[in-house]
């Protein structure tokens, strides 16, 4: 399986650097106790640091509000992933155990405050695309029954066959959703200035340190941009 990332991204996006993680014979069952005080420390810590208005004015959620409205998203109505975890956090929402690889990202993008995700490649159908879409992709929200399509011209992550996150990192499906029957996975780390290379590669080394103490296996990783933009999962 490939993962890629369209030439089209990288002249709309100068400096986008996504960093992936292909893990192999993970064990995802059950819960990690060390990663969920480790969510609640970093939840307490946005806390005490930010309030909704400041957290607008760091340049890590800038970049995305930016990039989202470049593409025709409202930042208001359709926030990046990492923008919605700390909104929650500011709202007073405790996160609650998911499953250890969705807690483990949650708490690098809670760190780091990147966006980080990631699908079930069990489940996926093909190679794996970040593109811009044409318009019409068919779409499963996670958790609905309900079937929808991209909107042209807003970037997405596809397979073979339907798209597997909309509005970048705004919502996944529900097709690839990590669950503890997952054993093989590829995550990513996505970065738009002023995140650099150095910063990449720092998140996607203690992603990959986390996810294998807390569930084992073997993590493959590389940083990927406009040079390189394929890695083989």
């Amino acid at each position: 399986m490939e993962f890629m990332v369209d030439k089209s991204l990288y002249d709309r996006f100068p400096g986008l650097l996504i960093g992936v993680l292909a893990a192999k014979g993970i064990d995802n069952r059950g819960a990690d106790e060390e990663i969920l005080d480790l969510v609640r420390e970093m939840q307490k810590r946005i806390r005490e640091k930010f309030s909704a208005d400041t957290l607008l004015q760091n340049p890590k959620i800038d970049s995305w509000r930016k990039a989202y409205s470049s593409f025709g998203a409202k930042p208001k109505k359709h926030a990046s992933s990492v923008e919605s975890l700390y909104r929650m956090t500011l709202r007073g929402i405790d996160f609650k155990h998911i499953n250890k690889i969705v807690d483990v990202y949650n708490c690098i993008s809670l760190k780091h405050m990147v966006p980080v995700g990631g699908d079930d490649t069990a489940r996926v159908e093909g190679d794996i695309r970040l593109k811009i879409a044409r318009g019409g992709e068919p779409f499963r929200p996670l958790h609905s029954d309900k079937n929808e399509e991209a909107r042209r011209g807003e970037v997405v992550y596809m397979d073979s066959r339907e798209v597997l996150c909309r509005r970048w990192n705004w919502r996944e499906c529900d097709k690839t959703k990590m669950t503890e029957s997952t054993t093989d996975a590829v995550l990513v780390v996505e970065g738009l200035p002023p995140v650099g290379r150095k910063d990449v590669t720092t998140i996607i080394l203690d992603l990959k340190s986390m996810l294998v103490k807390s569930c084992g296996g073997k993590c493959r990783h590389a940083v990927i941009d406009a040079d390189s933009p394929v890695f083989i999962v």
